[in-house]
């Protein structure tokens, strides 16, 4: 049985700049075909706008506010939102409350850099 505690999740920092802790994947669990991570943006912070070819995620915030842009279309969230994001979309993820923006982030297949193009300077 897996079970992983958030805070025993050594935390890293992804290609487009958020900081994740990885609860399960292939990497530390018997799952093979997916990932969910808690990440994390600190006030004013922002992820570097980029998509992913094959990855389709969804992210659910928990705690704080934020905007999100997918696509061209822009968006206010903050904690009980559940955002889908496609294959090829392009995303930004901005915080643009008081508090750390945290929320979990479930990708099919599993999260991985070589998947994350960015697409800003």
């Amino acid at each position: 049985m897996d079970v992983r505690p958030l805070d025993d999740c050594p935390p890293f920092v992804t290609k487009d700049g958020s900081e994740i802790r990885e609860l399960l994947a292939y990497r530390n669990s018997e799952i093979r075909n997916q990932s969910l991570a808690e990440a994390r943006l600190p006030v004013g912070a922002a992820t570097d706008e980029h998509y992913h070819a094959r990855t389709e995620e969804i992210y659910y915030i928990t705690h704080g506010l934020g905007r999100i842009r997918i696509d061209g279309e822009t968006r206010d969230v903050s904690a009980g939102d559940a955002i889908a994001i496609p294959p090829g979309r392009r995303h930004k993820l901005w915080n643009t409350g008081s508090e750390v923006l945290r929320l979990l982030c479930c990708c099919a297949p599993t999260y991985e850099h070589a998947d994350t193009i960015i697409t800003e300077p």
